[in-house]
């Protein structure tokens, strides 16, 4: 005996199981028991689907292509292909040069934004030193730092490019005494 509740709340006693329609199961009907669809049994193929599925229409019509007309084919293939990847690096070689171009105007601005920060860094350096030393002497010595920053500098350029110009040279290796990338 099996108690059930009612909708009201009252239990009530059934004598079996509850029915499966009222479990939300209901039982597969006896021809379908155990029975799962291969998609892969030849036998659930589509009766228009041809038996060799490498052949297209009649399976004699597949069979007749030559050997020449094969390699006719893989010719016009390969030149497809060609064709296709030839067009692919032009486009992308446009890319790249749209690409460079723009990256070279941002680096042209980046320049002369740089120089405006290095001239407005020099005017407030010669009106901080003035209060110190004189007008011309905040100026003398703003002046002679930058003079010395750009000598460094250049002085540097021309070792790299001493070292470079070896490094091309058929007849002489690199000197020692040119520093290399490490020392400075």
């Amino acid at each position: 005996m099996a108690a059930t509740r009612t909708a009201a709340g009252a239990e009530t006693e059934t004598d079996a199981d509850p029915a499966p329609a009222q479990r939300g199961d209901e039982p597969l009907p006896p021809d379908d028991i155990g029975r799962i669809e291969d998609p892969f049994d030849p036998g659930n193929a589509p009766a228009d689907m041809p038996a060799d599925p490498t052949t297209v229409g009649a399976p004699e019509e597949g069979l007749n292509e030559s050997l020449t007309e094969e390699l006719a084919a893989l010719i016009d293939d390969g030149r497809t292909y060609a064709e296709a990847e030839l067009n692919f690096q032009k486009t992308r070689a446009s890319l790249a040069g749209k690409n460079a171009g723009i990256a070279l105007g941002l680096v042209v601005v980046a320049v002369v934004v740089l120089h405006v920060a290095v001239l407005a860094f020099a005017v407030g350096m010669v009106i901080a030193l003035a209060p110190l030393v004189t007008i011309w002497g905040s100026i003398a010595i703003v002046v002679g730092a930058l003079l010395l920053a750009t000598g460094l500098l250049g002085w540097q350029a021309a070792q790299r490019g001493k070292r470079i110009g070896a490094i091309f040279a058929k007849d002489d290796p690199p000197r020692s005494d040119v520093p290399d990338a490490g020392e400075s």
